[in-house]
């Protein structure tokens, strides 16, 4: 906590140029004593910083100090920028305005090592729309409206409390309080078919992370795919998920829902797969892949 503000009175100082010592007591939510005690240990780690010996207690940095090596090495220097550009992400002008000045202030230039598009194929702007308002809200705590279709088909207004936005089985989640449900979930974005952002605030302590997901218990299902397969392979498993045959073939053991999402994932690789276990799935892809064949038959 001590260090923290310590780094948070540097870069105050850096940005007002000078300050009193009540003044960074109140900002900071301490005593006047404890700003000065800061003060001399910041001095003694060679920050040159002075504090006048008048009424005011005027503290500032001597002229034209930048942040240096005094304080970070050249890669937690990397790496708060790294991390400046990855909030950058959604095209945020604040963000990019601060790793501006960060970048001058350590004098690094950093290059664009990451971009994030959360549209889907054909250009759908709407999905970046939607990532923007969900990070906004997350990071003002804002009440979001949203239309969701959920895994069973039903489509309805919900109200969350946004709490993170996650990458997780290639797709983008926000994870969130949900008022009707009263408790935190995760809400795919490709699922919000609306969005709105309120102007309804909500306070980040009323939700822990003890409210956690239930894990379910899943089986393993192992299935076979021909050496032909090896790029849906790896898309989908992990790779020490994936065994290689000498024949070329790949095994691939790993616990899944045994639900309609199974099915429909199963039948995405077509006559491509074999499912080794458990064996009555097998019917069940089987009795899927008739049903389809009916639908579709001239």
């Amino acid at each position: 906590m001590r260090e923290s503000r310590l780094f948070k009175i540097v870069y105050y100082l850096l940005d007002k140029g000078r300050a009193t010592a009540p003044e960074l007591a109140k900002k900071f939510r301490v005593s006047v004593r404890t700003i000065y005690r800061d003060i001399d240990v910041l001095s003694e780690a060679g920050i040159p910083i002075y504090a006048e010996a008048d009424s005011d207690g005027d503290i500032h940095l001597m002229n034209h100090f930048v942040l240096d090596k005094a304080v970070l090495s050249e890669d937690e220097k990397q790496e708060i920028l790294a991390a400046l550009q990855s909030l950058s992400v959604a095209q945020s002008i604040d963000n990019n305005d601060t790793l501006s000045k960060f970048s001058a202030i350590f004098n690094v230039n950093l290059e664009n090592w990451l971009e994030v598009d959360v549209s889907r194929w054909g250009n759908n702007e709407n999905a970046n729309q939607t990532f923007q308002m969900l990070k906004s809200a997350i990071i003002h705590r804002k009440t979001v409206k949203i239309i969701y279709a959920d895994s069973c088909g039903v489509i309805r207004e919900r109200k969350i409390h946004p709490l993170k936005l996650m990458y997780q089985a290639k797709g983008w989640y926000v994870k969130a309080y949900c008022m009707e449900k009263e408790e935190v979930r995760l809400f795919k974005l490709t699922r919000m078919l609306e969005c709105e952002l309120t102007d309804e605030a909500f306070p980040y302590c009323a939700f822990t992370e003890k409210t956690e997901i239930p894990q379910k218990e899943y089986h393993t299902i192992t299935l076979r795919f021909p050496k032909e397969m090896a790029y849906r392979v790896y898309d989908e498993f992990d790779p020490t998920q994936v065994q290689r045959q000498e024949n070329g073939d790949f095994i691939a053991a790993a616990k899944m829902p045994e639900d309609a999402w199974l099915i429909g994932f199963l039948s995405s690789f077509g006559t491509q797969v074999d499912i080794l276990s458990p064996a009555y799935l097998k019917d069940i892809l089987a009795e899927q892949a008739k049903l389809i064949y009916e639908k579709n038959a001239g």
